[in-house]
């Protein structure tokens, strides 16, 4: 390995870069096109109520925009709240999971899930199925389960789950809740085989983050008021119900952060007017093609998800060999512009970590892998 002085003068070409450097995996690079629009209304709609006409009409577009998306079920409600999907495990908890949640946990974000139920004291412990980093665990049926939880995208690892209904699930009055936070809009699903399909907009959907979404079925409506009718209590601003009533009115209990309804208004339309979601879902996988074939076609990557099939098309993780030290290699990338493809923190892996939603241009995907061959020509 070059000495840190060597390192410092390192330089990639500059028509090597891609146009735009940004590959993170959370918050997604957002289009420029949506910070002008956001521009044009910093005189008119940012910095007014939330509860008058003209941003409830902005919720309004959101929430239509986001059942046309997903050909929204007969019944299903697009409902959103204040907070991200974290806050989401918490609603969730207290007002979807009526006795006992069964998880399939097989990264961060299916594990802290899973945690919140099983911690939480007026509910049984949770039945918890697990899969390493990098595989896949799927839920199964159990007694007694009355909600079912998984993430559609596991975004520490990048490994994409089914999203299918569990076997007699139905029969059995079970919900099905189905984290899609990195998935939904960068990748097909079948909303009908979830009850609440909830993701935040800061990554498929290029926003702030700050708000939590979600597409909810008649069944997931009536257990939460069942709930939080009867014994149970639940805090205003965690009240699933409360975020019904409000998002029915295209409006939230707290004031909205207006401009990451601006920038998820604009990609949501954006995504329709190129031919929805089959065409954002075509766009995520040419990327992902080219960043899998690429690192299997490298003697010193790859896919840190070994099955194809798994593989996600929104966050692809490639594994470096030893002696390309990833940490090197971002340094260099975001000396230059190309940031944010520093694996997850807590997966401890010398990896990359690469966001390819769909407001990131598949040609620059190309440009970000001929950039890290440049620098790893240099260091070994």
């Amino acid at each position: 390995m070059p000495d840190a002085d060597a390192l410092s003068h390192l330089t990639i070409p500059a028509d090597l870069l891609p146009r735009d450097g940004r590959f993170g995996s959370g918050p997604s690079k957002v289009r420029r096109e949506q910070v002008d629009a956001l521009a044009a209304v910093g005189t008119t709609l940012l910095g007014t109520s939330h509860r008058q006409a003209p941003v409830r009409s902005l919720v309004g577009r959101v929430r239509a925009g986001l059942a046309a998306l997903f050909d929204a079920p007969d019944g299903y409600e697009v409902v959103l709240g204040n907070g991200g999907s974290t806050t989401f495990w918490d609603v969730a908890t207290l007002c979807l999971v009526q006795e006992r949640a069964a998880h399939a946990q097989f990264g961060e974000f299916g594990a802290k899930f899973a945690a919140a139920t099983t911690r939480a004291p007026f509910l049984a412990p949770s039945h918890v199925v697990s899969a390493p980093a990098g595989q896949v665990a799927v839920p199964e049926p159990v007694d007694g389960v009355d909600a079912y939880a998984w993430p559609h995208n596991e975004t520490s690892t990048g490994v994409l789950a089914p999203v299918r209904r569990v076997p007699g699930s139905r029969d059995a009055g079970a919900l099905m809740l189905v984290d899609g936070t990195s998935a939904a809009g960068g990748t097909t699903v079948d909303v009908s085989q979830t009850d609440v399909y909830y993701f935040a907009p800061q990554k498929s959907f290029a926003s702030d983050g700050g708000l939590w979404l979600a597409l909810a079925s008649p069944a997931a409506v009536e257990r939460a008021a069942r709930l939080e009718g009867g014994d149970r209590w639940v805090p205003e601003s965690l009240s699933f119900t409360t975020a019904v009533t409000n998002s029915r009115a295209d409006q939230t209990l707290n004031t909205p952060a207006v401009a990451t309804l601006v920038l998820l208004a604009e990609q949501i339309d954006w995504v329709l007017e190129q031919g929805g979601l089959a065409w954002a879902a075509q766009r995520t996988a040419t990327s992902a093609g080219h960043l899998y074939s690429w690192a299997e076609s490298r003697d010193w990557a790859a896919p840190f998800v070994t099955d194809p099939g798994l593989r996600s098309p929104v966050v692809g993780t490639v594994d470096l060999a030893p002696e390309v030290e990833a940490s090197t290699v971002t340094a260099v990338l975001r000396r230059h512009g190309v940031v944010d493809i520093e694996p997850y923190r807590k997966l401890g892996r010398n990896q990359v970590r690469v966001g390819m939603y769909p407001a990131v241009e598949p040609d620059d995907v190309l440009a970000l892998t001929a950039c890290i061959d440049h620098v790893v020509e240099q260091l070994v």
